[in-house]
């Protein structure tokens, strides 16, 4: 295992013992019930992790979307509720952030931990607004994956700050499968697209990675969410590993890549969140070029 990779890996696992051990009871909601591979690595994470500290899986899980508050303290009427992780704290995402501000303001009787995350608002009101909402909420923390995400938070959010790995370097280094074309290109088709003419890749293979296959399972019990997720993931890697090298503007298109040791070339996203967690946790990888 790279020294990249088992770094990460130890702290994760230092940030998220300080919030549960053997037994503890926890839920975790906001599922990304949406085909990006990113959002589901991170999931796979978060689930190994806290199954590994707690030897248990989560009494409850939702989306944005199902969150059911009397079932949800029926299954859990103690323990942490885990917000799931990703890039989505902000006003660029808006549906999971009214989520997030809904449970903040109605979910007041126990701790709550927002799971490694990017910041981005463009709207300062916006940030105004959650940053009230966090200032009345009584237990609080925030771990955020990057240097300029934990300076909007230390300035701006009254609560407990962490710097914290993205949750999917929990998955560890991947297997590899055949390739088919020398460059792969998987990039952003979605809100965070920056448009480019670029003629290093006009030899590659354009594609993102937004589409489920038709036979992913169906259902919304925590069963069913795994399998969705270890879906998508094996979709991910399979299409990553199409590729000899790989050209990515995605966050998990980096990340994925470490894991399976491809050669890529990185360009920044809309707000330059690569850039800030490259420079945070990736920089020194052999495998990695960043785009001017």
């Amino acid at each position: 295992m790279s020294d990249v990779v088992a770094r990460q890996q130890a702290l994760l696992r230092e940030r998220y013992a300080a919030h549960v051990g053997p037994g503890s009871a926890y839920a975790l909601v906001d599922f990304p019930d949406h085909a990006n591979v990113g959002d589901s690595a991170i999931w796979l994470g978060e689930c190994k992790l806290l199954r590994a500290l707690t030897g248990r899986g989560p009494c409850y899980v939702s989306t944005w979307h199902d969150f059911d508050e009397a079932a949800f303290r029926e299954a859990c009427p103690e323990g942490i509720l885990f917000l799931h992780g990703g890039g989505n704290l902000g006003d660029i995402w808006p549906h999971h952030q009214r989520f997030r501000e809904t449970l903040l303001t109605t979910i007041r009787d126990r701790p709550v931990v927002q799971l490694p995350q990017s910041i981005h608002f463009s709207d300062n009101d916006a940030l105004a607004r959650f940053a009230a909402i966090v200032a009345d909420y009584p237990d609080f923390t925030l771990h955020v994956r990057d240097r300029d995400s934990f300076a909007i938070a230390t300035a701006h959010l009254a609560c407990a700050v962490h710097l914290t790995p993205d949750s999917a370097f929990a998955l560890g280094p991947q297997a590899r499968g055949a390739s088919d074309t020398p460059r792969l290109a998987l990039l952003r088709t979605d809100a965070e697209r920056v448009t480019r003419e670029d003629a290093a890749l006009d030899d590659a293979v354009v594609v993102d990675w937004l589409e489920d296959d038709p036979d992913l399972p169906s259902g919304n019990d925590k069963a069913a969410r795994q399998a969705q997720a270890e879906a998508r993931v094996q979709r991910g890697l399979a299409l990553l590993s199409r590729g000899e090298t790989l050209v990515t503007d995605r966050l998990h298109g980096h990340i994925l890549a470490v894991l399976l040791g491809i050669p890529h070339t990185v360009h920044d996203n809309s707000y330059g969140k690569l850039g800030s967690y490259i420079s945070a946790w990736t920089l020194d990888t052999p495998l990695l070029r960043q785009a001017p």
